[in-house]
């Protein structure tokens, strides 16, 4: 049987997938016939963050030229090539072009876009048939019975006869917006909450969240309000005269605004950039876990210490040198050094020592060392047991997001214009969005602050930026393969489990499941296995669908963030693919000892 893949989805994973397989192009040859590449968007290889359809011309990435994994040319090169007008269009002004630089989100899509273009031109080139399909969206994917798979359209259109189909979507938010009532579950597209032209919002506008794009709302909306101009200080906001009711209201769970970006020794992570796989292996037990607390003690602590020495931070160079100091007590000093009485004028003491570091090409190696270190656990996750999923993903995290998901210092620059305009504040308190009680043009909030403490607030305009989480596995988007027991849940074990006899197992009793003798935590998404490859529910890998959305497969790949991810998790793909393929030997099993022998052969890994 000739092999047809489908391709759900054109973004960054997309782009770097295709990449993958052009760079085995002699592998393939002879084995695979075509690639379908199907997009909901209009125009492909872009994503959707960087979208003209779904973004803005003043929203900025926060990802640099020297931390893209390279495609056909450097970020930095193509935008080098680009004529001064094409580059005003998309808002990048500022000369000479730099690596270290970020630059807006339009003139990123613009260039994964022209990649996507070289590398389908070159597969083309290799005998391969590309097919693209945009402005189409895929709603299942439906087995037959001659051993294929199709697919089915938003308008009731069946594509047939794929041997294989993977599954490389992108962002997607089930809950509907309620614009009657002010109401809008996502910002994007964020053309859906800016003014008409000459008019203005006079009132205070809510933002959940004080993500990366709650700050693409900021920034958006403060440009139809006012002008900003360079002074002496940096920035100064100037507020239209026929605005003089406009206020941003940022709502953050713990107050916190983000860490700034920062310079890096090494911008690519490595998966054993701190410890090797001979060392990771040893750390598991005998129940077949590595524990967090071990993972710490052994191959943390140790890249921390010297990190920290490095900064020449001596507190948390002492700090992790006491025996007690866990992955807790490290979080919880850091955070504390993180949080102000007011964050608008903390963030301004650290942007100077940003801006200082930056100008001295010093790199903050703690903040680059962590985030190495929770690269390599994300891709060992399957080890981590059910009580160490429920410690990450509500400990770990939040934190990791306010430190790693790091802000441009152009948007810090405008956050304080803005904040020394009084035209932004920030709230801090839990968010419990009252939509039933909510009344045409205004949304009601509780925010639950310290003690318990309840305080009612409404606004004419309420965004949710608070991100993109994980899917329930009833919003998975292809019924099929949940009716066919194609895909299943993810789900981690517990070390110690509870048992049925006990009234209450925990605040997540809901999502804990009884298996034999055995108990598992629900952790979100469905299951796949190291090759990204879906399991059915039978424990089996589906070896004809592969899934890398990481919204999909965040339970089973927790820290999955960013383009590196993107490309660490295509490559992967693609040497399983040729595994599938019969292209090399195949593996006696799919265990971890197996699984990490690519992690270690794989230099972009």
């Amino acid at each position: 049987m000739e092999n047809k893949i489908a391709l759900i989805g054109s973004g960054p994973t997309a782009v770097y997938t295709l990449k993958n397989l052009l760079d085995n192009a002699q592998s393939f040859k002879g084995t695979l016939k075509s690639i379908a590449v199907f997009d909901k968007a209009n125009v492909g290889g872009m994503g959707m963050p960087y979208n003209p359809e779904m973004t803005d011309i003043y929203n900025v990435s926060n990802i640099s030229s020297e931390e893209i994994p390279l495609l056909q040319e450097s970020f930095a090169d193509w935008l080098r090539r680009q004529t001064k007008k094409l580059l005003s269009s998309l808002n990048v002004t500022e000369f000479p072009i730099s690596e270290s630089k970020v630059y807006s989100r339009l003139s990123l899509g613009r260039y994964f876009k022209s990649q996507y273009n070289e590398i389908i031109k070159k597969l083309k080139e290799h005998g391969f048939i590309i097919d693209e399909y945009y402005g189409i969206e895929i709603i299942d994917i439906v087995p037959d019975s001659d051993n294929t798979l199709h697919l089915l359209t938003s308008s009731s259109h069946i594509y047939k006869g794929f041997t294989k189909v993977i599954v490389a979507t992108g962002h997607i938010w089930p809950e509907e917006d309620a614009p009657d009532q002010g109401y809008y579950a996502s910002p994007w597209p964020i053309h859906k909450l800016l003014p008409k032209e000459n008019t203005y919002y006079n009132f205070k506008i809510g933002i959940l969240g004080a993500s990366l794009s709650a700050f693409d709302v900021v920034t958006s909306l403060a440009h139809r309000h006012g002008t900003f101009h360079k002074n002496r200080n940096g920035l100064e906001f100037k507020l239209n005269s026929d605005a003089g009711e406009f206020k941003i209201v940022m709502h953050s769970a713990e107050g916190w605004l983000p860490h700034l970006q920062y310079e890096q020794e090494r911008p690519i992570r490595e998966i054993y950039r701190h410890t090797d796989r001979d060392e990771l292996l040893s750390l598991i037990n005998n129940s077949g876990f590595m524990p967090l607390d071990v993972y710490f003690d052994q191959i943390c602590r140790p890249a921390l210490i010297e990190a920290f020495k490095k900064d020449s931070n001596n507190n948390c160079v002492k700090l992790l040198s006491e025996g007690s100091t866990g992955f807790l007590e490290f979080i919880d000093h850091m955070e504390q050094t993180h949080d102000y009485v007011n964050s608008f004028e903390g963030m301004r003491n650290e942007l100077m020592q940003a801006k200082a570091y930056l100008d001295q090409n010093r790199p903050t190696h703690w903040m680059e060392t962590l985030d190495d270190l929770m690269y390599c656990l994300n891709f060992h996750a399957e080890l981590i047991s059910a009580e160490d999923h429920l410690f990450f993903n509500q400990k770990m995290m939040p934190f990791l997001m306010n430190v790693i998901a790091a802000l441009p210092l152009q948007s810090a620059n405008i956050l304080l214009a803005l904040y020394d305009a009084g035209c932004i504040e920030l709230v801090k308190g839990k968010v419990e969005v009252l939509k039933e009680s909510s009344k045409k043009g205004k949304t009601y909030i509780n925010v639950i602050g310290e003690n318990d403490k309840i305080e009612p607030m409404s606004y004419s305009m309420f965004i949710n930026s608070s991100g993109q989480g994980k899917i329930k596995f009833k919003d998975y988007p292809f019924p099929s393969l949940i009716k066919n027991n194609i895909v299943s849940e993810a789900k981690a074990k517990y070390q110690a489990a509870p048992t049925t006899s006990q009234n209450k197992l925990s605040e997540d009793e809901e999502n804990i499941v009884f298996i034999e003798d055995d108990v598992y935590l629900y952790t979100g998404g469905i299951a796949i296995d190291a090759g990204y490859r879906v399991i059915n529910s039978k424990g089996k890998s589906e070896s004809k669908i592969y899934d890398v959305s990481f919204i999909h497969t965040a339970g089973c790949r927790p820290y999955s963030y960013g383009l590196q991810a993107c490309n660490a998790t295509s490559l992967i793909l693609v040497e399983h693919l040729k595994r599938d393929f019969d292209l090399v030997m195949p593996a006696t099993k799919d265990s971890i000892e197996e699984i990490t022998k690519i992690y270690e052969k794989k230099e972009a890994l």
